[in-house]
């Protein structure tokens, strides 16, 4: 059973790597929107998958965010993913993320992940492949 409440919190301290500008999000030094959306479905998606057994896992379905505040190269930042609801038949939860830096908050939305069963997942995935190849496209 999911519960409704649980939460993950990652960290990372920003590096040029994961600028705006690295990324080519933006022009400028600082710590990039699609690294800190990634770092909230990453929390989300750890704090899951611990409910969850190694055939499982989850896939990002809706991510809606904003980014409220610049954070400097050198600066720690972390985001946190809490469950704050499960479907009825518990395929689909949704996340209350939030990020922030050393001097507050710097992002916030909702997040929401499928759970999948893996390899169905991927066979899926890969039968687009096979019908593009028949389709001769």
């Amino acid at each position: 059973m999911i519960l409704i409440g649980t939460k993950c919190r990652l960290e990372d301290t920003v590096t040029q790597s994961l600028t705006a500008e690295a990324t080519g999000s933006g022009a400028l030094p600082v710590f990039g929107t699609p690294f800190m959306a990634a770092m909230m479905e990453n929390a989300a998606m750890v704090g899951l998958q611990t409910f969850l057994d190694e055939e499982h896992g989850s896939v990002g379905t809706h991510l809606d965010i904003s980014h409220d505040a610049p954070t400097p190269i050198g600066m720690k930042v972390w985001a946190e993913a809490e469950i704050v609801n499960v479907s009825e038949n518990g395929k689909m939860v949704e996340f209350k993320v939030t990020a922030w830096d050393e001097k507050g908050p710097i992002g916030s939305g909702f997040h929401t992940r499928a759970v999948i069963h893996n390899q169905r997942f991927l066979d899926k995935c890969s039968a687009k492949l096979e019908k593009q190849q028949e389709a001769g496209t």
